[in-house]
């Protein structure tokens, strides 16, 4: 979220003026503040406002990453949360519990849970389940890459419903597995995370949209895909038909497609993106090959990396100005884009972004597009 501190500081000064009016309070802007960017909105809210001086002392816990200096300026911390793997750590003796909010595995949280710490993203790998075995832990949310990999006498799975995300190539050869349940808390799934389960003819999934030859389209609010297993026979218990993809309409209900959504769906050549989409996950269309043009409404805020790569029947797109990036290799060897619009609200493109486009001899004549997006 991002807070404009400047309208902050101004509206507190114009409602100072205006009789009557309640100015924001120090409860109402210490909540405000825990969502600033970094430590340079806090000070020019200490600045701006003589009587919010002190907010940062009346924080108990810092609500963004600290270096040496910046945690001077939070003397009051009991409790310290760490948000990336490599934030800077204080043994000062002044604080007596740490949150973990970056990605640590379950062997990770048990020694962090023994020290009074709380981790918040926890991660089930293949090391885990060869300590502690193939029945999930309740704490866990993302199930890794490879973790269930050459189970081969894994013949049934549950998967409970606090797991937002199974990586690529989980279930890799399970060769025995047989049955497995897909919650509806599921935001992604890996690539050919089912590859080689020879043995897996049914799938328990609570929120089927659509069953085409190559996917089986999944979930709300986050529109998700699994790739549909090689022996598969039943999806809940019966048999099932596969549909045109081109067929599919996206609900009103989905706000955002998630990673790999499309993932190689090679049959694809249209699809409409309805303007309750406010996001397109990485890899959504790559390797849709022969999708021509596609629609970006004005809603969507973000394209992820590797977006429409290697769509390579691609002609046409208008990217409208609500976007203000472009991802990694979002738009790799899309060798048939003859028009594409880049509105002055694109402040960032990603490497390789368009590398070996159709239009790339016009695109290069665009001086504010770096030199690395048309580098392999």
């Amino acid at each position: 979220m991002i807070i404009n501190i400047k309208r902050i500081i101004y509206n507190n000064k114009i409602n100072k003026r205006i009789n009557g009016k309640r100015r924001i309070g120090y409860n109402e802007i210490m909540i405000t503040s825990k969502y600033f960017n970094d430590i340079k909105d806090f000070i020019n809210l200490e600045i701006g406002v003589k009587r919010f001086q002190g907010n940062m002392e009346r924080f108990h816990f810092n609500p963004i990453p600290l270096n040496e200096y910046s945690r001077k300026l939070f003397p009051n911390i009991e409790t310290f949360h760490n948000y990336n793997k490599y934030d800077e750590e204080f043994d000062d003796g002044r604080i007596f519990k740490e949150i973990i909010w970056y990605l640590v595995d379950y062997s990770t949280y048990l020694k962090e849970k023994e020290a009074g710490n709380i981790c918040k993203n926890i991660e089930y790998t293949g090391d885990d389940r060869y300590k502690y075995g193939t029945t999930m832990p309740p704490e866990v949310k993302i199930i890794g890459n490879g973790c269930f990999s050459d189970c081969y006498k894994l013949t049934t799975i549950n998967i409970p419903s606090s797991i937002t995300s199974i990586g690529n190539l989980c279930f890799y050869r399970c060769s025995s597995l047989q049955s497995i349940n897909i919650p509806s808390t599921i935001r992604l799934i890996g690539i050919n995370c089912f590859y080689e389960c020879s043995s897996l003819t049914n799938i328990n999934i609570e929120n089927v949209k659509y069953i085409s030859e190559e996917k089986i389209i999944i979930n709300e609010p986050i529109l998700v895909s699994i790739s549909i297993p090689e022996h598969l026979k039943m999806i809940n218990g019966k048999n099932y038909i596969k549909e045109d993809i081109n067929k599919f309409t996206i609900p009103s209900t989905i706000t955002s497609i998630g990673c790999g959504c499309f993932y190689e769906c090679s049959s694809l050549t249209t699809i409409n993106i309805p303007s309750s989409i406010t996001s397109i996950g990485g890899g959504c269309f790559w390797g849709c090959s022969s999708i021509t043009t596609i629609n970006i409404p004005s809603s969507i805020r973000l394209i992820g990396n590797n977006c429409f790569y290697e769509c390579s029947s691609l002609q046409s797109i208008n990217i409208p100005s609500s976007i203000t990036s472009i991802g990694n290799d979002c738009f790799y060897k899309c060798s048939s884009l003859t028009t594409i619009n880049i509105p002055s609200t694109i402040t960032s493109f990603g490497r390789s972004c368009f590398y070996g486009c159709g239009c790339v001899e016009e695109l290069t004549q665009n001086k504010r597009i770096p030199i690395e997006c048309f580098d392999n």
